[in-house]
């Protein structure tokens, strides 16, 4: 009686191991499934899906400030051909080149080699604001020009110091054709001084000249 006892016994424990096994593993499963689910939690350690999002979206953030310069914005202005004479002159003074459509597209191309763009694209709008008299067309340009040059969050942000800084947040409480006058002294300045000498010496300057001379030979 006692060996058919014990027999017994061993039939029940072995009937209900892979049952308890079974459980055990789906618990683990549904577990793990849990883990993996996309979820709103205050950490940030869950290997879930939104983090994956998220870091899309910053990665879109990130974009380069010419990549962003690329959207919208027409590749030059309208102007015509340049003479020899005009492309001399601009290696005579920044002033000349800056006067002509013809310069400041060729400028502007050399810019867009070094990411640099904005600061023409900036002094273009500062330009434009000038020459508006409508008060409220006035304030609405102010604040695009704000929002796309002068603002931190921006990636077009133009290099300008503290104290130019609160001078624009100065006027921008009455924004004016004038309220941002000095950070646009600043800006060509900067174009002057930093800029203007390595496009007198780049390619996109120096072909420009040859090709032009080689035209006035052959004529």
């Amino acid at each position: 009686p006692m060996g058919s006892e014990r027999t017994e016994i061993r039939k029940r424990q072995m009937a209900t191991t892979p049952e308890t096994s079974g459980a055990a593993q789906a618990q683990l499963s549904t577990g793990n499934r849990g883990s993996n689910a996309c979820c709103f939690c205050w950490c940030c350690c869950c290997s879930c899906s939104c983090l994956t999002v998220r870091n899309q979206e910053e990665e879109r953030a990130r974009r380069t400030s010419h990549e962003l310069q690329a959207e919208g914005i027409p590749n030059c202005e309208e102007s015509p051909a340049p003479t020899l004479e005009e492309v001399n002159a601009w290696a005579q003074s920044f002033d000349k080149l800056m006067l002509t459509p013809a310069g400041r597209n060729a400028f502007r191309e050399f810019l867009r080699t070094e990411f640099s763009e904005e600061n023409m694209l900036f002094w273009m709008a500062c330009e434009e604001l000038k020459q508006e008299s409508n008060k409220s067309v006035i304030e609405e340009k102010a604040r695009l020009i704000y929002e796309d040059y002068i603002s931190i969050l921006s990636p077009k942000e133009v290099s300008l110091d503290s104290r130019v800084r609160e001078v624009i947040n100065r006027n921008m409480l009455e924004p004016s054709q004038h309220t941002f006058d000095d950070a646009q002294l600043q800006i060509y300045t900067l174009m002057h001084r930093d800029s203007y000498p390595r496009f007198m010496n780049s390619a996109i300057y120096k072909d420009l000249l040859q090709s032009l001379s080689e035209k006035s030979i052959e004529a």
